[in-house]
């Protein structure tokens, strides 16, 4: 007798179910993937090997090589108390919708004579901005920014706003600029902030080495 023979069939499969998981996983992922903070001007930072993660919310000062001095406010939702506060106690005379277009600045980077006259004016590129005044210790205007921050933050606990509190300075920043920025934390009475490192490995044999290797024994 003849074999019977099975016709073929091509097969076919659905992949719906497969193209929902993969855009599920590929929302999940563009949702929780933590950005890296905006940058004011690409700055070269000394090494380390710590690696604690920086925090959502930071106020990050930036210190460039030349002396330069910017300041960024990440946590949106006290941004405009901060900045409504620094209008009333420097007098800068800013409309509402002068403080709407401020708001809108990633960077501050402008001496308060100017800050109104900018916001009128075509958005200067960052690395034209002239920086926050801290040289002249009589108009070192970071102090008054921290003590608008201080007064903003007032009534929560101090360690957290330490937290916050970051120095992202070159390696080739000279140290009377970062002690400006520790006369303006100490004028408002912040004696603790983190400095912004590259994060480099243990060297072998060393003491945080041997201390790693203990506690994992």
């Amino acid at each position: 007798m003849p074999k019977v023979k099975i016709p073929r069939k091509s097969t076919n499969i659905d992949m719906t179910a497969m193209c929902d998981v993969a855009f599920l996983l590929l929302s999940f992922f563009i949702l929780a993937t933590k950005q890296k903070p905006p940058e004011v001007l690409a700055v070269q930072t000394p090494s380390s090997v710590s690696s604690k993660a920086v925090p959502d919310k930071s106020i990050i000062i930036t210190l460039t090589k030349d002396g330069r001095a910017f300041l960024m406010l990440g946590d949106e939702t006290k941004k405009p108390e901060v900045l409504a506060n620094i209008n009333l106690t420097k007098g800068l005379g800013l409309s509402a919708a002068e403080m709407a277009k401020w708001g809108k600045s990633e960077f501050i980077g402008l001496p308060f004579n100017q800050i109104k006259s900018s916001l009128s004016a075509a958005p200067i590129p960052p690395d034209k901005l002239p920086g926050i005044p801290i040289s002249d210790s009589t108009n070192n205007q970071m102090v008054d920014w921290m003590r608008s921050i201080s007064n903003v933050y007032a009534g929560g606990n101090q360690s957290d706003l330490e937290k916050m509190i970051l120095i992202k300075g070159d390696n080739d920043a000279l140290y009377p600029v970062f002690k400006s920025i520790k006369d303006a934390f100490t004028k408002n009475d912040i004696y603790k902030f983190r400095i912004v490192t590259n994060g480099e490995a243990v060297p072998p044999g060393s003491e945080l080495a041997n201390s790693a290797k203990a506690a994992n024994k």
